[in-house]
C-alpha cells in the first residue's frame, strides 16, 4: 500500500454545491493525504483501510438541502433527504408499529472521528424533524488531536458524518456507538488492526448488536497474497469470530470500485476483477450499491438500479475465501469462490444523500454524499430494527438472507426486492455483473421492502 495510505472510507463519494462545481467523489480525488507522523514515510508499500467517503472535503457546503427538482438543475444529479428513503424503502410502517430500533445499538468504526460529530447529528435531525440521539464516542488507541488540514482526518471526519446520519435515519432510537481508532499500525496492515481490535473489545464488553464498516481494502494488497499466502488477512478475523460467537451481525461496505477495486496506492485501479477485505469475509455481511429513482415525495419513478457513476457498487468473486456454505445456492453464480455483496441499498452519488457536517471550517453545510460507505451504515439501521422486532440479536444473518432469497421470487412476503434491469457495475475499464433476476455480483439478493423485510428477517428460525 501506499504509505500513507489509510483506512480509506470505502466509498463516499461526495457531490456538492460549490458554484459550478460539479460531482467530486472519492475516486476522482487527487488524494493528498497528509501523514500524522514521520515515521509514515517509509516506502514499504502497506494495506490501508481506507474510508469509503473521501473527498468529502474538496467540495463547499450548502446553506439547506434543495429539492430534487433544484439538484437536477443545479449539478444534474438528484439528492434525497432521509424522509425521502424512508418513504422509498417502506420503513414508516414499522415506525407506526413501534419498531424503531429501541433498545438496540449500532457500532460505527472510523479513524479518527469526528470532533463535531453530535452537533451535526443534531443539525441533521432537526432539519428532518427526526428525533436526535446521543452518539456514545469511544477512543481507541492514541487519538491524534483534530488537524483540520490534514486531509486523511477530513476524509475520515465525513465518512464518520455519513454513517452516523445514515445509521439514525433508519433507526432513529437506536443507540449509537462511535469508535474513533489511531491509525498506528505501519507494518503490513495500516489501521485494519486498531479496527478489528477496538471491535473485540466491544463485542467481548457487550456492547453492540450490529457493527457497519464502510472501509475496505483490496484483497490482492495484503501481504503475501502474490504468493497464495492468506495469512495476514485470515490473522485479522478474530473480531469476526468474536461477533459469531456472541451474536453481533457485521456489516461491511461492498465497494466502490465495482468489479476492480483500489491498487496499493490508492489512487490506481487493478486491470482484472478484483474483491476487497472486509466486505469478502464470510462472516461478514457485504452490502452493495443501488441506484434510487424518487420524486420529491419520495415515490419510485423506476425500479432500483447498481450504483455506477463517481464509483460504482463492488461486487465480484473473493480470491481468498471460498464458497461458503450459505451461498450454495447461487453457486451458479458465485462458483466455488465467496461472492459478494450480499445485499444492497442506496449508494449512488446521483442520488446521494444530504449530510450536514462541520467540521471543517472551511465547509460547514449541507452536502450529498453516495458510496457504499452510505448503503453499510442505511443496512446497519435495517438490521437494529430487526433485532428489535425479534427481541434478540440475530447475529450472522447470512443464512436467514439466503433462505429469504430462494423464497423470494414466488413470495413478496419475504421483503427481498430484485434488482434485474440490466445495469451493471463495470468501472475503470474493467467488465462487472449485470443485475439480472436473481442473485447477481452487483446486487447480490437485491435491494429491501422494509415494512416486509424486517418482520421476514426477525422471525427467521435462528439456531
Amino acid at each position: 500500500m501506499h504509505p500513507f495510505r489509510r483506512t480509506w472510507p470505502r466509498a463516499a463519494a461526495t457531490a456538492a454545491a460549490a458554484a459550478g462545481l460539479a460531482l467530486t467523489a472519492a475516486a476522482a480525488a487527487p488524494v493528498t493525504a497528509t501523514t500524522t507522523a514521520s515515521a509514515h514515510t517509509s516506502t514499504v508499500p502497506r494495506t490501508v483501510a481506507r474510508p469509503a467517503s473521501a473527498g468529502h472535503w474538496l467540495v463547499h457546503a450548502v446553506g439547506s438541502p434543495l429539492s430534487v427538482e433544484e439538484c437536477r438543475a443545479t449539478w444534474k444529479i438528484a439528492c434525497y433527504t432521509p424522509l425521502q428513503y424512508r418513504e422509498a424503502y417502506d420503513l414508516n410502517p414499522l415506525y407506526k408499529a413501534g419498531i424503531t430500533g429501541k433498545g438496540r445499538t449500532i457500532v460505527i468504526v472510523d479513524s479518527f472521528g469526528s470532533p463535531t460529530v453530535q452537533h451535526d447529528l443534531d443539525v441533521y435531525s432537526k432539519q428532518f424533524g427526526i428525533p436526535s440521539t446521543t452518539v456514545q464516542v469511544v477512543k481507541w488507541g492514541n487519538v491524534p488531536p483534530w488537524d483540520p488540514k490534514n486531509a486523511d482526518m477530513l476524509g475520515w471526519a465525513g465518512e464518520t458524518t455519513l454513517d452516523v446520519e445514515m445509521a439514525h435515519a433508519v433507526a432513529p432510537d437506536a443507540k449509537i456507538v462511535l469508535v474513533e481508532t489511531a491509525v498506528a499500525e505501519t507494518e503490513g496492515t495500516t489501521g485494519l488492526p486498531e479496527m478489528m481490535d477496538a471491535e473485540k473489545a466491544l463485542i467481548d464488553h457487550g456492547i453492540g448488536d450490529v457493527i457497519t464498516q464502510s472501509f475496505g481494502a483490496t484483497e490482492n494488497t495484503f501481504p503475501g497474497f502474490d504468493k497464495g499466502d492468506f495469512s495476514s488477512i485470515r490473522k485479522l478475523r478474530y473480531a469476526f469470530e468474536a461477533a459469531a460467537r456472541n451474536h453481533v451481525t457485521v456489516l461491511a461496505s461492498s465497494g466502490d470500485g465495482g468489479a476492480t477495486d483500489n491498487t496499493a496506492d490508492g489512487t490506481g485501479y487493478y486491470h482484472e476483477r478484483v474483491n476487497s477485505w472486509p466486505s469478502s469475509d464470510p462472516l461478514v455481511t457485504s452490502v452493495g450499491g443501488t441506484q434510487l429513482h424518487l420524486d420529491d415525495a419520495g415515490r419510485r419513478t423506476a425500479p432500483e438500479s447498481v450504483y455506477n457513476d463517481y464509483g460504482a457498487g463492488g461486487g465480484g468473486q473473493s480470491h481468498v475465501f471460498s464458497r461458503p456454505a450459505f451461498q450454495d445456492g447461487v453457486k451458479n453464480v458465485v462458483g466455488t469462490r465467496r461472492g459478494t455483496p450480499d445485499i444492497s441499498m442506496a449508494a449512488a452519488v446521483d442520488g446521494g444523500a444530504w449530510i450536514y457536517s462541520s467540521y471543517d471550517p472551511a465547509a460547514t453545510g449541507w452536502d450529498v454524499s453516495g458510496g457504499t460507505s452510505e448503503s453499510s451504515p442505511l443496512f446497519s439501521g435495517i438490521v437494529a430494527l430487526a433485532d428489535q422486532a425479534a427481541g434478540r440479536r440475530l447475529g450472522d444473518i447470512h443464512e436467514a438472507l439466503y433462505h429469504l432469497y430462494a423464497r423470494s421470487a414466488h413470495d413478496p412476503s419475504t421483503g427481498i426486492v430484485d434488482v434485474n434491469d440490466g445495469t451493471d457495475n463495470t468501472y475503470e475499464g474493467v467488465p462487472g455483473y449485470p443485475a439480472v433476476n436473481g442473485y447477481d455480483l452487483s446486487t447480490g439478493v437485491g435491494t429491501l421492502d422494509a415494512a416486509r423485510f424486517v418482520p421476514a428477517l426477525a422471525q427467521h428460525h435462528h439456531s
